[in-house]
Protein backbone atom coordinates (compact mmCIF):
# COMPACT_ATOMS: atom_id res chain seq x y z
CA UNK A 1 0.00 0.00 0.00
CA UNK A 2 1.52 3.64 -0.68
CA UNK A 3 0.67 5.68 1.44
CA UNK A 4 -0.07 9.33 1.05
CA UNK A 5 3.26 11.97 -0.24
CA UNK A 6 3.40 15.64 -0.35
CA UNK A 7 2.14 15.67 -4.19
CA UNK A 8 -0.98 13.14 -2.94
CA UNK A 9 -1.84 15.13 0.04
CA UNK A 10 -1.23 18.33 -1.85
CA UNK A 11 -3.99 17.01 -4.44
CA UNK A 12 -6.48 16.10 -2.03
CA UNK A 13 -6.30 19.02 -0.51
CA UNK A 14 -7.21 20.80 -3.63
CA UNK A 15 -9.84 18.33 -4.22
CA UNK A 16 -11.41 19.06 -1.07
CA UNK A 17 -10.82 23.29 -2.21
CA UNK A 18 -8.92 22.54 1.27
CA UNK A 19 -7.40 25.72 3.40
CA UNK A 20 -5.80 24.13 6.31
CA UNK A 21 -6.46 26.36 9.08
CA UNK A 22 -4.50 27.51 12.65
CA UNK A 23 -7.85 27.44 14.50
CA UNK A 24 -8.15 23.29 14.12
CA UNK A 25 -4.61 22.86 14.24
CA UNK A 26 -4.47 21.82 10.62
CA UNK A 27 -0.60 20.59 9.70
CA UNK A 28 -0.57 17.62 7.75
CA UNK A 29 2.21 15.11 7.71
CA UNK A 30 3.72 14.75 4.08
CA UNK A 31 6.15 12.02 4.83
CA UNK A 32 6.00 8.29 4.69
CA UNK A 33 8.86 7.53 6.74
CA UNK A 34 7.72 9.48 9.26
CA UNK A 35 4.31 7.65 9.82
CA UNK A 36 5.68 4.50 10.04
CA UNK A 37 8.13 5.61 12.67
CA UNK A 38 5.17 6.50 14.33
CA UNK A 39 3.51 3.37 14.27
CA UNK A 40 6.65 1.28 14.89
CA UNK A 41 7.09 3.47 18.15
CA UNK A 42 3.56 2.94 19.18
CA UNK A 43 4.00 -1.00 19.30
CA UNK A 44 0.77 -1.73 18.41
CA UNK A 45 -0.37 -5.28 17.67
CA UNK A 46 -2.99 -7.41 15.52
CA UNK A 47 -5.06 -7.42 18.42
CA UNK A 48 -5.20 -3.31 19.51
CA UNK A 49 -7.85 -0.87 18.59
CA UNK A 50 -6.02 2.32 17.53
CA UNK A 51 -7.97 5.79 18.46
CA UNK A 52 -6.92 8.35 16.11
CA UNK A 53 -7.85 11.90 16.80
CA UNK A 54 -7.48 14.31 14.25
CA UNK A 55 -6.39 12.25 11.24
CA UNK A 56 -6.82 14.71 8.39
CA UNK A 57 -6.47 13.33 5.06
CA UNK A 58 -5.25 9.81 6.29
CA UNK A 59 -1.59 9.69 6.07
CA UNK A 60 -1.23 7.77 9.51
CA UNK A 61 -4.48 6.08 9.19
CA UNK A 62 -2.88 4.15 6.46
CA UNK A 63 -0.04 3.29 8.12
CA UNK A 64 -1.92 2.17 11.05
CA UNK A 65 -4.82 0.21 9.05
CA UNK A 66 -2.40 -3.21 8.32
CA UNK A 67 -1.48 -3.37 11.79
CA UNK A 68 -4.16 -3.21 14.16
CA UNK A 69 -7.61 -5.13 14.44
CA UNK A 70 -9.67 -1.59 13.63
CA UNK A 71 -8.70 1.92 13.60
CA UNK A 72 -11.58 4.59 15.42
CA UNK A 73 -10.47 8.25 13.80
CA UNK A 74 -12.08 11.17 15.14
CA UNK A 75 -12.15 13.75 13.46
CA UNK A 76 -13.91 17.10 13.76
CA UNK A 77 -13.82 18.87 10.36
CA UNK A 78 -16.62 17.53 8.12
CA UNK A 79 -15.00 17.72 4.93
CA UNK A 80 -11.82 15.33 6.10
CA UNK A 81 -14.37 12.75 7.87
CA UNK A 82 -16.37 12.51 4.77
CA UNK A 83 -13.17 11.98 2.89
CA UNK A 84 -11.13 9.96 4.86
CA UNK A 85 -13.16 6.76 4.51
CA UNK A 86 -13.24 7.30 0.59
CA UNK A 87 -9.10 7.79 0.53
CA UNK A 88 -8.86 4.07 2.82
CA UNK A 89 -11.25 2.57 0.09
CA UNK A 90 -9.41 4.02 -2.86
CA UNK A 91 -5.76 3.13 -1.23
CA UNK A 92 -6.56 0.08 0.91
CA UNK A 93 -9.94 -1.17 -0.11
CA UNK A 94 -8.68 -5.19 1.61
CA UNK A 95 -7.93 -3.03 4.84
CA UNK A 96 -11.18 -0.24 4.65
CA UNK A 97 -13.31 -2.78 7.23
CA UNK A 98 -11.24 -2.06 9.77
CA UNK A 99 -12.08 1.75 9.85
CA UNK A 100 -14.35 3.38 11.56
CA UNK A 101 -14.81 7.53 11.39
CA UNK A 102 -16.51 9.58 13.85
CA UNK A 103 -16.88 13.06 13.16
CA UNK A 104 -16.74 14.77 16.67
CA UNK A 105 -14.78 16.75 18.66
CA UNK A 106 -12.57 14.24 20.51
CA UNK A 107 -12.90 16.59 23.85
CA UNK A 108 -16.62 15.65 24.02
CA UNK A 109 -16.17 12.50 22.82
CA UNK A 110 -16.86 9.25 25.18
CA UNK A 111 -16.87 5.40 25.47
CA UNK A 112 -20.53 5.44 24.15
CA UNK A 113 -19.67 7.50 21.14
CA UNK A 114 -16.78 4.86 19.28
CA UNK A 115 -18.52 1.73 18.77
CA UNK A 116 -15.41 -0.07 20.22
CA UNK A 117 -13.16 0.28 23.36
CA UNK A 118 -10.16 1.50 22.25
CA UNK A 119 -6.62 -0.02 23.59
CA UNK A 120 -4.03 2.74 22.58
CA UNK A 121 -3.90 5.69 20.93
CA UNK A 122 -1.89 6.46 17.98
CA UNK A 123 -1.83 10.53 16.81
CA UNK A 124 -0.82 13.40 15.10
CA UNK A 125 -2.51 15.94 17.88
CA UNK A 126 -3.70 19.03 16.79
CA UNK A 127 -1.34 21.87 18.71
CA UNK A 128 -3.81 23.99 20.07
CA UNK A 129 -5.79 21.17 22.15
CA UNK A 130 -3.13 18.45 22.53
CA UNK A 131 -2.34 18.37 26.33
CA UNK A 132 -6.74 19.11 26.92
CA UNK A 133 -7.25 16.04 24.60
CA UNK A 134 -4.85 13.77 26.26
CA UNK A 135 -5.87 14.19 29.65
CA UNK A 136 -9.67 14.00 28.78
CA UNK A 137 -9.11 10.19 26.86
CA UNK A 138 -7.02 9.10 29.89
CA UNK A 139 -9.86 10.11 32.00
CA UNK A 140 -12.73 8.88 30.38
CA UNK A 141 -11.43 5.79 28.30
CA UNK A 142 -9.92 3.12 30.87
CA UNK A 143 -10.02 0.80 28.35
CA UNK A 144 -6.58 2.88 27.03
CA UNK A 145 -3.73 1.46 27.99
CA UNK A 146 -0.53 3.00 26.34
CA UNK A 147 -0.10 5.71 23.70
CA UNK A 148 1.78 7.58 21.63
CA UNK A 149 1.18 10.92 20.03
CA UNK A 150 2.88 13.82 18.03
CA UNK A 151 2.40 16.91 19.85
CA UNK A 152 4.51 20.49 19.76
CA UNK A 153 8.08 20.07 20.93
CA UNK A 154 7.67 22.39 23.75
CA UNK A 155 4.37 20.50 24.97
CA UNK A 156 6.14 16.76 24.60
CA UNK A 157 8.83 18.43 26.96
CA UNK A 158 5.85 19.38 29.54
CA UNK A 159 4.08 16.37 29.31
CA UNK A 160 7.18 14.38 30.41
CA UNK A 161 8.62 16.63 33.05
CA UNK A 162 9.68 14.86 36.18
CA UNK A 163 9.77 16.76 39.29
CA UNK A 164 12.25 19.88 39.62
CA UNK A 165 12.87 20.60 35.78
CA UNK A 166 12.22 23.87 34.72
CA UNK A 167 9.18 23.11 32.08
CA UNK A 168 7.67 20.78 35.16
CA UNK A 169 4.58 21.88 35.76
CA UNK A 170 0.58 21.20 35.29
CA UNK A 171 0.57 18.69 32.77
CA UNK A 172 3.10 16.98 33.96
CA UNK A 173 1.49 16.83 37.08
CA UNK A 174 -1.45 15.64 35.87
CA UNK A 175 -0.43 13.26 33.29
CA UNK A 176 1.46 11.28 35.94
CA UNK A 177 -1.56 10.49 37.68
CA UNK A 178 -2.73 8.57 34.99
CA UNK A 179 0.33 6.89 33.16
CA UNK A 180 3.90 6.89 33.11
CA UNK A 181 4.89 9.57 30.24
CA UNK A 182 8.30 9.94 27.90
CA UNK A 183 9.85 11.78 25.39
CA UNK A 184 9.64 9.14 22.55
CA UNK A 185 11.67 11.46 20.04
CA UNK A 186 11.73 14.96 17.74
CA UNK A 187 9.96 15.51 14.97
CA UNK A 188 11.57 18.13 12.16
CA UNK A 189 9.25 20.64 10.27
CA UNK A 190 9.45 19.93 7.30
CA UNK A 191 7.43 16.69 7.00
CA UNK A 192 4.57 18.60 7.78
CA UNK A 193 2.17 20.51 4.88
CA UNK A 194 1.93 23.37 5.35
CA UNK A 195 5.23 23.44 7.89
CA UNK A 196 4.18 24.78 11.23
CA UNK A 197 6.44 27.35 13.06
CA UNK A 198 7.74 24.78 15.66
CA UNK A 199 9.37 21.68 16.48
CA UNK A 200 7.25 18.70 17.04
CA UNK A 201 8.11 15.81 19.51
CA UNK A 202 6.75 12.28 19.94
CA UNK A 203 5.19 11.40 23.72
CA UNK A 204 4.57 7.72 24.88
CA UNK A 205 2.99 6.55 27.81
CA UNK A 206 1.54 3.34 29.43
CA UNK A 207 -1.28 3.65 31.95
CA UNK A 208 -0.63 2.54 35.64
CA UNK A 209 -2.94 3.09 38.65
CA UNK A 210 -2.90 6.32 39.93
CA UNK A 211 -2.02 6.81 43.72
CA UNK A 212 -3.29 5.28 46.27
CA UNK A 213 -5.17 8.11 48.23
CA UNK A 214 -8.73 8.44 49.48
CA UNK A 215 -8.45 11.88 47.91
CA UNK A 216 -10.24 11.90 44.58
CA UNK A 217 -8.83 12.73 40.99
CA UNK A 218 -11.01 16.18 40.95
CA UNK A 219 -9.26 17.33 45.06
CA UNK A 220 -6.03 15.90 43.83
CA UNK A 221 -6.32 18.18 40.42
CA UNK A 222 -7.67 20.84 42.40
CA UNK A 223 -3.93 21.22 44.48
CA UNK A 224 -2.24 20.71 41.54
CA UNK A 225 -3.91 23.59 39.80
CA UNK A 226 -3.64 26.04 43.16
CA UNK A 227 -0.13 25.21 43.53
CA UNK A 228 0.56 26.12 40.18
CA UNK A 229 -1.14 29.19 39.42
CA UNK A 230 1.56 30.99 41.57
CA UNK A 231 4.32 29.01 40.83
CA UNK A 232 6.79 31.10 42.71
CA UNK A 233 4.97 31.47 45.64
CA UNK A 234 5.99 28.60 48.52
CA UNK A 235 2.91 26.40 48.75
CA UNK A 236 2.10 27.80 52.40
CA UNK A 237 1.11 30.58 50.00
CA UNK A 238 0.03 29.51 47.13
CA UNK A 239 -2.50 27.11 48.20
CA UNK A 240 -4.26 29.08 51.08
CA UNK A 241 -7.29 29.40 48.99
CA UNK A 242 -7.54 26.43 47.77
CA UNK A 243 -7.22 25.21 51.75
CA UNK A 244 -9.45 28.14 53.15
CA UNK A 245 -6.83 29.36 54.90
CA UNK A 246 -2.62 30.18 55.14
CA UNK A 247 -3.05 28.30 58.58
CA UNK A 248 -5.00 25.25 56.73
CA UNK A 249 -2.77 24.91 54.06
CA UNK A 250 0.52 24.38 56.15
CA UNK A 251 -1.77 22.37 58.75
CA UNK A 252 -2.40 19.56 55.51
CA UNK A 253 1.23 20.12 54.45
CA UNK A 254 2.40 19.36 57.47
CA UNK A 255 0.53 16.10 57.60
CA UNK A 256 1.29 15.67 54.63
CA UNK A 257 4.83 15.48 55.46
CA UNK A 258 5.55 17.99 52.87
CA UNK A 259 7.87 21.49 53.73
CA UNK A 260 5.40 24.46 53.47
CA UNK A 261 8.07 26.73 52.34
CA UNK A 262 8.82 24.57 49.21
CA UNK A 263 7.51 25.10 45.26
CA UNK A 264 4.78 22.86 43.60
CA UNK A 265 7.29 22.18 41.05
CA UNK A 266 9.57 20.47 43.47
CA UNK A 267 6.62 17.62 43.76
CA UNK A 268 5.28 14.36 42.39
CA UNK A 269 1.67 12.85 41.94
CA UNK A 270 1.83 10.85 44.99
CA UNK A 271 2.82 14.19 46.86
CA UNK A 272 -0.42 16.48 45.63
CA UNK A 273 -2.04 13.45 46.30
CA UNK A 274 -1.49 13.03 49.86
CA UNK A 275 -1.70 17.23 50.08
CA UNK A 276 -5.40 17.06 48.78
CA UNK A 277 -6.03 14.23 51.75
CA UNK A 278 -4.64 15.84 54.39
CA UNK A 279 -6.19 18.81 53.64
CA UNK A 280 -9.82 16.79 54.32
CA UNK A 281 -8.54 15.45 57.19
CA UNK A 282 -7.57 18.81 58.69
CA UNK A 283 -10.56 20.54 57.34
CA UNK A 284 -13.03 20.25 60.30
CA UNK A 285 -10.46 21.45 62.81
CA UNK A 286 -9.45 24.71 60.60
CA UNK A 287 -12.61 26.06 60.26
Amino acid sequence: MSLLGPVEVRALAEKLNLRPTKKLGQNFVIDGGTVRRIVRLSEVTPDDVALEVGPGLGSLTLALLPEVARVVAVEIDPVLAAQLPLTVAERAPDLADRLTVLRADALRTGPDDLGAAPTVLVANLPYNVSVPVVLHLLEVLPSLRRGLVMVQAEVADRLAAAPGSRVYGVPSVKAAWYADVRRAGPVGRNVFWPAPNVDSGLVSFVRRDPPATTASREEVFAAIDAAFAQRRKTLRAALASWAGTPAAAEEALVRAGIDPSARGERLGIEDFARIAEHRRAAAPSSR
